[in-house]
């Protein structure tokens, strides 16, 4: 394997870990998410292009809801945010969620780390098809806005 390899499968690995241990996780869950966050978009970079965009992913809806449901209730009022082109400004219509953003990237990674015991190869493909086809934009919309909530003092 690849230096760049092993950094990602070590990143993904990280990520699902905090990721599985956000309920009972003792100590600023949010804090270590915005230094992991930057360290897998790196590691996801390094991989380089996806030049096959066929993506063998099939997501388990219902343990994606679970997931989903944990980390929106822990999130509470720090999960939702604006898009961009959000337009009422009266709190009700935010259609970004932190905890979807979170979710589908924790789908994503852990897929790879499953295919990465038998398919390493198609892994790091799915993990670099995904991004550019997905969880890059997930990514880069969990980065922004816990970006906000820390300059604001709010994670």
């Amino acid at each position: 394997m690849s230096p760049a390899s092993i950094e990602m499968t070590a990143v993904a690995t990280d990520y699902c870990n905090l990721i599985e241990k956000a309920g009972a996780y003792n100590g600023n869950w949010l804090e270590e998410l915005v230094s992991l966050l930057p360290r897998l978009h790196a590691a996801v970079t390094a991989l380089g292009d996806a030049y096959d965009l066929d993506h063998s992913m099939t997501p388990d809806l219902d343990a994606r809801f679970e997931l989903f449901a944990v980390l929106r209730e822990m999130l509470g009022k720090r999960d939702e945010y604006w898009m961009q082109y959000d337009v009422a400004q009266d709190g009700q219509c935010m259609s970004g969620s932190l905890a979807d953003d979170l979710t589908d990237i924790y789908c994503e990674l852990k897929h790879g780390l499953r295919l990465m015991m038998s398919e390493p190869a198609k892994a790091l493909d799915d993990w670099r098809s995904g991004f550019h086809l997905h969880w890059g934009q997930h990514l880069l919309d969990a980065e922004r806005h816990l970006y906000e909530l820390k300059s604001k003092n709010q994670l």
